[in-house]
């Protein structure tokens, strides 16, 4: 039998990464294309950014051919940040997790303003995280906010779509917010 864990895994978005090596974001974002021990695999995309388990990033610097210097002062800062929290090494192991987009599909709202209302207005739970300026929600409280959520809502909406949750509390979503989307100058179109 599986022990449930107490708290929620430590985890890291690209500017967190940045900060536990003293370099910047997009340092990170060319690691990720020239070496494969730091790729998307070990990571969980939540709304098109991917957050890696703190543990792989704390360990990440000494995989390299030329090894990194880990800050460890910011590593106790986000251990702190994130309490209560816990080591997990395998993202096969996380619990589901959902952005701003994950929800806005799951609840059947048109985008994510919604979402963004909801959070400002306090309907939504606080977020368990804020990585790389976004929130990121453990899935299963917002499940159980739901009957709450949709009562409050005027107008309609917050309407569980079962097969999105079922996806996502099975770790094979792949709808909105799955994918990382480039942005900025070097982005292309995707092909529809």
């Amino acid at each position: 039998m599986v022990q449930a864990k107490d708290g929620k895994p430590y985890l890291v978005g690209v500017k967190e990464f940045a900060a536990l090596y003293g370099v910047r974001p997009l340092q990170v974002s060319q690691w990720i294309s020239r070496d494969k021990r730091l790729d998307y695999e070990y990571a969980r995309i939540i709304s098109g950014s991917p957050y890696w388990l703190l543990d792989f990033a704390k360990r990440y610097g000494s995989t390299t051919p030329r090894p990194k210097q880990l800050h460890e002062d910011v590593l106790a800062r986000l251990v702190d940040e994130q309490q209560p929290g816990y080591w997990e090494s395998r993202v096969e192991d996380l619990p589901a997790l959902v952005g701003q987009s994950e929800i806005a599909t799951l609840f059947g709202l048109p985008d994510s303003a919604g979402v963004r209302y909801a959070a400002k207005t306090g309907r939504l739970r606080p977020a368990d995280y804020t990585l790389s300026g976004s929130p990121i929600w453990l899935l299963e409280p917002l499940l159980d906010d739901a009957p709450a959520l949709k009562a409050s809502a005027r107008g309609g909406g917050w309407v569980i779509d079962e097969g999105v949750r079922d996806a996502l509390l099975g770790g094979t979503y792949d709808g909105h917010g799955s994918r990382i989307i480039p942005r900025g100058p070097g982005a292309t179109k995707s092909p529809e």
